[in-house]
């Protein structure tokens, strides 16, 4: 028994940000069905990456990575036959999570209030990129945008350059996590209250909202009226990344942490130069480039990325390795916590990725199933949860309507 066993829900979500938020339920029990378009699928199907680089719709790592757990159906919710068997569908869940365009399910008939007719305990949980009203409603744009609209890539990159962003949708998956922890308020409320309701997550306000350190500095602004400027790179004196032998560390030595770096470094006498003997001279940014550069990183050329770590931690320095996607997987310590799942695919084969992102010692992570190939619990859950026959699959199918 898994903390979410007792919740079914019907996942019409596609891409990154609604998948990553259903697995995120899923993975912790809850029941999910996810509905895809006949013949065609979730369009994550189609992104890489691809064993050996060739595509195929059963074999992206990014699909299969999003939809374990999960079983999968496909069905043409756009015909009148379609909509009448989502709607019975609806009527035997709990949450229903969508990425839709906004106007998408109401152009459709499926609006929340029609389902909320069929099923007045049903939550929908709509993702879009700006929300379900607003002037923005329905703009168009990738994740760097939503990214950058969000004020997180304004404090990012080099000083008089074009700002940069992280790798990886991080937009999206911060998304799928505030999505999934808003399904999971709104279950709260509908246990104690007995009805659904709507939930409408923007993803370009789960950016605006969550902007880290960014938050403070423009509360600071609204009241001194001053834009704070990005810190030039390898200026804040012993923070930041730097090279090793055979790879990259980062390090925070900066500010009252500072005597630890020296400790690191066995070079107390430090502390005596004018430089870097009190906080204001250590703020300076030639000073900080003057100490990581002649100092620093010398230093830490003498190592490989796990003795450098292994010294600052033995001296207290907030620091650790950049890993890469290998090394990472080498971990001994994420092995020994079984951080990583081994899978079997019926068509994609063998694959590892990662498993539990926290632990629950009495309803753990479990992993249950592999994703779904494309409708591959149609007859399960047509037949065993609507009642339908194998003959009306047949005719189904044959209309192209699942």
């Amino acid at each position: 028994m898994q903390a979410l066993s007792d919740v079914t829900i019907l996942d019409l979500t596609h891409h990154i940000a609604g998948p990553y938020c259903t697995k995120m339920l899923a993975d912790y029990g809850a029941n999910v069905i996810k509905l895809e378009r006949p013949g065609i699928g979730d369009i994550a199907r189609s992104m890489g990456p691809f064993p050996g680089d060739i595509p195929h719709p059963e074999k992206s790592g990014i699909f299969l990575h999003l939809n374990a757990n999960k079983r999968g159906i496909t069905l043409d919710f756009k015909t009148d036959t379609g909509k009448k068997i989502f709607l019975e569908l609806a009527k035997n869940v709990d949450v229903i999570i969508e990425s839709f365009s906004p106007s998408t399910l109401i152009s459709t008939g499926l609006s929340y209030e029609v389902l909320e007719k069929v099923n007045p305990k049903v939550i929908l949980v709509s993702i879009s990129n700006f929300g379900q009203d607003g002037p923005y409603r329905d703009y168009k744009a990738t994740e760097i945008v939503l990214h950058g609209m969000g004020g997180n890539l304004h404090s990012l990159g080099i000083p008089e350059r074009e700002p940069t962003k992280y790798g990886t949708e991080i937009a999206l998956r911060q998304a799928g996590l505030i999505a999934a922890s808003a399904t999971m308020a709104a279950l709260f409320n509908m246990e104690d209250r007995k009805e659904g309701e709507h939930v409408d997550v923007s993803i370009f306000e789960t950016q605006a909202g969550s902007q880290d350190r960014r938050v403070p500095q423009l509360m600071t602004a609204q009241f001194i009226h001053k834009v704070f400027p990005r810190r030039e790179p390898g200026a804040a004196i012993a923070s930041g990344t730097f090279p090793c032998k055979d790879g990259y560390i980062n390090l925070s030595g900066g500010g009252n942490r500072f005597p630890r770096v020296l400790e690191m470094l066995d070079r107390p006498e430090l502390i005596e130069d004018p430089r870097f003997s009190t906080p204001a001279a250590r703020t300076s940014s030639e000073n900080g480039e003057f100490f990581n550069s002649n100092i620093l990183m010398p230093w830490l050329m003498q190592y490989t990325m796990r003795e450098a770590w292994a010294l600052a931690q033995k001296a207290h320095v907030l620091s650790g390795p950049i890993y890469t996607s290998e090394s990472l997987m080498e971990d001994s310590h994420f092995q020994d916590r079984n951080m990583w799942v081994d899978i079997d695919h019926p068509v994609a084969g063998k694959y590892r990725f990662p498993g539990r992102p926290f632990v629950m010692s009495e309803t753990p992570w479990t992993l249950r199933s592999p994703a779904p190939t494309l409708g591959q619990h149609n007859s399960e859950i047509y037949t065993g949860l609507l009642g339908y026959e194998n003959k009306d699959l047949a005719l189904l199918r044959g209309n192209d309507i699942i």
